[in-house]
Formats: structure tokens, C-alpha cells, sequence
């Protein structure tokens, strides 16, 4: 019997038990299409990490300030609730011949702040920095002009907005040249951010900067105006990234008189380390999602091997007369082995295009893209006709070890 004549004979056994076949195939259709999308939502988280963290900036180092203890409870508070970080250490870091692989330095203080325009209110995160800011954070301004040295030296009341922020003030991000009171100062807007879309942290487009000056001297006043929240390093390219660190790291403990550095009253964030942690995390789930998916994929294995020792039982007098005219052990064990490879082909094959219409439908319920992998999707067909192959081998070794007489004298 030659294999196309295996083939033919094969596909006719199938559809003659339709309802069988597709119950079969029912199985294995749920487990590929259960780990397409499982890769994909995977693949799709990372993606959409990575891209929120290089959203941040290029090549970017972010200091923080450590914890703070209460003096009169002694109840510590989280990285980053300390003072220990003020704008003379921005200043050291930007200076000329410190830190060679440091391209740009940015400190930032920021707090939750009522803006009013005329009637109306919103309170948002109003961030002072510096004009390097805007380089370093990897932003761009969508109207007018951004800060500049002038309007930080004169301290002057000049702010530019997010276009979430905008459009809470004014109703339209059209709003270069209007002024919003904040705290109980006027402020000229000069421009308006384009859009950065939300990040782990924050709302990326809903805040005002203002220059540092004026948001310590006019703004914040008291005893911690010179402090800052945070110095946002960007290196001068991703391969000084790594020395960028190091320069950042042993100037400041220089700076604060630190001689063990496991006793630093700050902290380094490399964007790479951020996005390794989050990465990991990423595949960790996506690992052990892609297991559940993979215990479907063995139980629609195990369906397969039962229907086709259901089918070698209910054919054992046509095994027989196949025998009884010539047919040898190995043709008989394509044909059933054929069988298994199609249902496990068929399940395949429908399971990729379910896997394919949940991708395009299910980020719209869960804001995940989901990332569909040609390489994935070939190797789950592989996987499919895979299962069929092994689950199908011993029917099919049953098949052919049954003796011609024993199959003619079966009821």
C-alpha cells in the first residue's frame, strides 16, 4: 500500500467517526491554543516593561536618598524617605572631569500640589528639576518651549505642563501662555509635554515642572529646600553605563563621607537592572502558566491514545482481512499512525488560529498585548503532530502484532 493510499484510508477512518475525531481533537486544539497565548501574554508583558522602563530615559541611572528613623518612635521608613540627598551632590556629579562617562545630570523634588485656573481644581505631582531634565527622562515638548538656565537662575514662575494636566486646567492642551496659580503663586505656562503615557510610578502625563530653584526657594522653603528626591544619571552611552555607576557611586560616598559603602545613605537603580528584575518576574509566570498549558496538551495526548485503541478494537476483523491479503505489520502501523499524526495536525492547526483570534481579542479585556511568535507557533503545530506520533505508537504496534486468524474470528 503505498502513502498516499495510507493517507486516503486514513483520513476516511476519521470521517467516518466525526464526533469522535473532534472530541479528540478537542484536546489537543485547547492546549496549543492555551500555550500560544500563554507565550504571547509572556512576551507581551515583557515588552510592554521594557518599554515603560526605557520610557524613563536612555541609558539611565536613578539615585535615591535611603530610609529615615523617627527620632521619637524609631520606626524606619522606606528607600528613598531619607534627605540625604541635596543639590550640591547634583552639582558635584555634573561637574566637568568627575564622572567623564556622566552626560547629563537631572535632580528632581516633587509633591502633590492644587493647581487652579480660573474655576478650576487639580491637584497633581508638581516636579522641580532642571532643564536637563527633559534629555534625561527622554521627553519632548508638543507646544512651546521647555525650561531653560535663565528661568532657573532668576527662579522664575514658569511651569510646563503634562497634556493630562493641561487638559484638566483647561480643557484642551492648547495652553502655552495661560497661567495657573500653584500653591498661591501664578504661574505662566510655556509649555505643554507631549505624550509619555503611565509608567509603574506614576502618570507620566499628569504633573507640572517648574525649575528646581523655584520650587525650593518659592514653593517648598524651610530647612529641606535643598534636599532632592531623586538624580536622574544618564550615561554618555550604554556601554559607560557600568562606569557611569561606578563614578556616580564613589563620588557621592565621597561626598557624604562614607567609607563603607555597604553603609550608604543612598541608592543606585541602573535601568537594566530594572529591567532584568521586572524580565525575570515576566518569565517566572510565563513558565508557570506555560506548565498548566502543557498538563492540557498531555491530557489531549492521552485522549488521542484512547480513541485509537478504541478504533484498533472496533477494526480488528478489517486489520484481519488486511492481513489475509498481504498487508505487512508496517503498513498496518502507518495507517494508524497516520491517523494519530492528522488528529494531532487538525487539533494543531485549529488550535493556532483559536490561539490567534484570542490574541487579537483578549487585549482589549485585559490591556496586555499579547505577542504572537511565528517560531512559537510552528513548534506548537510540531508539538501537535508530536503528540499524535507518540501517543499514537502503541495502537499502532497493537494493530500490527494482531495474528490474521485471531482478527478474522473476533465478533
Amino acid at each position: 500500500m503505498s502513502w498516499l493510499e495510507t493517507l486516503r484510508t486514513s483520513l476516511e477512518a476519521i470521517r467516518a467517526h466525526r464526533l469522535r475525531s473532534g472530541l479528540t481533537m478537542l484536546g489537543i486544539l485547547i492546549g496549543i491554543a492555551a500555550v500560544i497565548l500563554t507565550v504571547g501574554l509572556g512576551e507581551g508583558a515583557q515588552a510592554q516593561i521594557a518599554s515603560a522602563i526605557n520610557s524613563l530615559g536612555t541609558n539611565l541611572l536613578v539615585v535615591s536618598p535611603g530610609s529615615s528613623t523617627s527620632s521619637t518612635t524609631g520606626v524606619r521608613g522606606g528607600l528613598g524617605s531619607a534627605t540625604t540627598l541635596t543639590d550640591q551632590d547634583a552639582n558635584a556629579l555634573a561637574a566637568p572631569g568627575v564622572a567623564p562617562d556622566i552626560a547629563a545630570v537631572a535632580p528632581t523634588t516633587s509633591r502633590s500640589t492644587s493647581l487652579a485656573a480660573g474655576s478650576s481644581t487639580w491637584t497633581t505631582s508638581v516636579v522641580g528639576t532642571t532643564p536637563a531634565w527633559l534629555g534625561v527622562r527622554a521627553r519632548t515638548v508638543d507646544q512651546g518651549r521647555f525650561l531653560t538656565s535663565a528661568d532657573e537662575t532668576s527662579e522664575a514662575a514658569v511651569t510646563v505642563l503634562g497634556p493630562s494636566t493641561a487638559e484638566e486646567l483647561f480643557g484642551t492642551t492648547d495652553a502655552v501662555g495661560r497661567t495657573v496659580t500653584i500653591g498661591t503663586i501664578p504661574f505662566q505656562v510655556v509649555g505643554v509635554l507631549a505624550s509619555a503615557g503611565t509608567s509603574a510610578a506614576q502618570d507620566q502625563d499628569d504633573q507640572a515642572v517648574v525649575p528646581i530653584s523655584t520650587a525650593a526657594d518659592r514653593l517648598i522653603g524651610g530647612s529641606t529646600r535643598t534636599s532632592v528626591q531623586q538624580i536622574y544619571l544618564e550615561a554618555s552611552t550604554s556601554d559607560t553605563l557600568s562606569a557611569a555607576y561606578q563614578e556616580a557611586n564613589q563620588e557621592l560616598l565621597a561626598m557624604h563621607h562614607i567609607t563603607n559603602p555597604t553603609a550608604a545613605d543612598f541608592t543606585i537603580a541602573s535601568q537594566q537592572s530594572l529591567l532584568t528584575t521586572a524580565s525575570s518576574v515576566s518569565q517566572t509566570l510565563t513558565l508557570l502558566l506555560g506548565g498548566v498549558a502543557a498538563i492540557s496538551l498531555l491530557v489531549g495526548g492521552i485522549g488521542v491514545m484512547n480513541i485509537m485503541l478504541v478504533s484498533v478494537t472496533e477494526r480488528i476483523r478489517e486489520i484481519g482481512l488486511r492481513k489475509a491479503v498481504g498487508a505487512s505489520p508496517v503498513v498496518i502501523r502507518r495507517q494508524f499512525m497516520v491517523e494519530a499524526s492528522a488528529l494531532g495536525l487538525a487539533g494543531g492547526l485549529l488550535g493556532v488560529l483559536l490561539g490567534i483570534a484570542g490574541a487579537l481579542v483578549l487585549p482589549h479585556l485585559v490591556s496586555i498585548p499579547i505577542v504572537i511568535s511565528p517560531a512559537a507557533t510552528v513548534i506548537a503545530i510540531l508539538t501537535a503532530i508530536a503528540i499524535g506520533l507518540v501517543f499514537g505508537v502503541y495502537p499502532a504496534g497493537r494493530a500490527a502484532r494482531l495474528a490474521p486468524i485471531d482478527a478474522l474470528r473476533s465478533e
